[in-house]
């Protein structure tokens, strides 16, 4: 399950990415414009600048930004980062496997389907971009005006 770590990260940077190329913006901005508190957003940045998904100003006219163009941030990077591993159980990460102690790896119908979880959640989350989320809900919102 997405953590509100992971939730408000997301919203963090697809705001980054609604901006102009080389355009920074202040935490205080971000976090009132999105709901977040801004202390838990502080983190949340700078574990995306650290990861080099961000870039960071400081003084007058400073804040964040994007380090990369949207099309080349891909979401399942910035989840990882995030809230760790995809998989919903350790036996079926790839990142972050570990054996469980309680099974037959080999025949665990539990660690079976999990790992047919964790491949269709890493299906969509490692083939689509920031540029695809941000434009989400211009797709959606036009497809909702043509469907009245």
């Amino acid at each position: 399950m997405l953590t509100k770590k992971g939730k408000y990260g997301l919203k963090a940077i697809v705001f980054l990415a609604n901006l102009k190329p080389g355009e920074s913006v202040q935490v205080a901005e971000i976090a009132e414009a999105n709901n977040i508190p801004k202390k838990f957003l502080d983190a949340i940045l700078g574990e995306l600048r650290n990861a080099r998904f961000l870039n960071s100003r400081k003084g007058k006219g400073g804040g964040y930004m994007l380090a990369r163009p949207a099309e080349e941030i891909i979401i399942g990077d910035v989840i990882r980062v995030l809230d760790g591993p995809l998989a919903p159980i350790q036996c079926a990460s790839r990142t972050a496997y570990r054996r469980c102690d309680d099974c037959d790896e080999a025949r665990c119908e539990i660690r079976l389907m999990m790992l047919e979880v964790r491949e269709a959640i890493a299906n969509v989350l490692d083939n689509r971009t920031l540029a695809d989320m941000r434009e989400l809900t211009d797709d959606a919102m036009a497809s909702f005006i043509y469907h009245i």
